[in-house]
């Protein structure tokens, strides 16, 4: 595997939370306003920045500014990336760790 699992702890930390996993799914239809997603939780405006601001810094949401709101959109490139890691690492594989593991200790 080329992939360092480390890249992708902080998009597995950002869904990790049932407000952020709302969030994407909400951003799976396009893009949005922080003020119409605010509109969907009894949250304040600084919770919601926290929580768009954990999802943007993993990369699985872009921010873009739009005067006073931010507008989100879902990084589709970030979540297929992800996806494929998880579906690697979940599958049966010639070089998987657990045949090293097997070779290490004789199993």
């Amino acid at each position: 595997m080329n992939q360092s699992y480390a890249d992708y702890v902080p998009a597995f930390k950002a869904i990790s939370d049932e407000t952020r996993l709302k969030i994407i799914d909400m951003l799976s239809c396009g893009e949005m306003c922080a003020c119409d997603i605010l509109d969907e939780f009894k949250l304040s405006q600084s919770t919601l920045s926290y929580h768009m601001k954990i999802l943007s810094k993993s990369g699985l949401v872009n921010a873009t500014r739009d005067g006073a709101w931010m507008r989100y959109t879902l990084n589709k490139d970030k979540t297929n990336e992800v996806l494929a890691f998880l579906t690697g690492i979940t599958r049966e594989k010639e070089d998987c760790i657990c045949k090293k593991c097997e070779k290490d200790f004789h199993i």
